[in-house]
């Protein structure tokens, strides 16, 4: 189980309609950090913690930013929190939401080949469960399978991420092809 997967590229292009923290200002100073843990040897769990930027005075930021995470075991989420960065006092959450990478890696394992750009593999459809704000398309494009969607944050009054998924295959890695199987497929 401790063996790595591969890579998944996490796209953060941008947050609209964030919540104001900043109330004299009627703004925020907004960050995303993104966790994904995964259980390694004799039962202790590993984390890994990586944020983008702080956009500073804006509700509606522009992060564009890629992060990279090792993936052991794609049947757990990946989680995505919003903060607003803070001087003097600890950041102010602006809502989270749990990503789950079980549709992406369905589409990713049905081995497909030279599609033409664009052409749509899977649609994911909004749930309660899956915090998507529209449909999440999941694509192949030169070569690859992406995943965008929008998400809405949770347990703040409004916001949402725009986020895309890619895998990366790492030679010497088992890839998604071979991994450990999602308890629902």
């Amino acid at each position: 189980m401790d063996e790595m997967l591969g890579l998944l590229r996490v796209r953060i292009p941008r947050g609209r309609n964030l919540a104001v923290r900043d109330v004299g200002r009627n703004s925020c100073d907004p960050y995303v950090v993104v966790t994904f843990a995964h259980q390694a040897n004799f039962g202790f769990w590993l984390m890994q913690k990586l944020k983008t930027k702080v956009v500073k005075n804006n509700c509606n930021p522009d992060w564009n930013e890629e992060l990279t995470l090792s993936i052991k075991d794609p049947s757990l989420p990946i989680l995505l929190t919003v903060f607003d960065k803070d001087t003097l006092t600890a950041d102010d959450k602006l809502g989270e939401v749990n990503i789950d990478l079980k549709p992406f890696v369905e589409a990713h394992r049905m081995g497909l080949k030279n599609l033409p750009d664009g052409c749509a593999v899977k649609r994911v459809q909004p749930t309660r469960e899956n915090c998507l704000a529209d449909e999440s398309p999941i694509t192949w494009n030169q070569g690859k399978i992406l995943q965008d969607m929008v998400l809405k944050l949770q347990h703040v009054e409004s916001g949402q991420v725009h986020v895309q998924l890619e895998w990366i295959d790492v030679p010497g890695c088992k890839g998604l092809a071979h991994g450990h199987a999602p308890d629902t497929m």
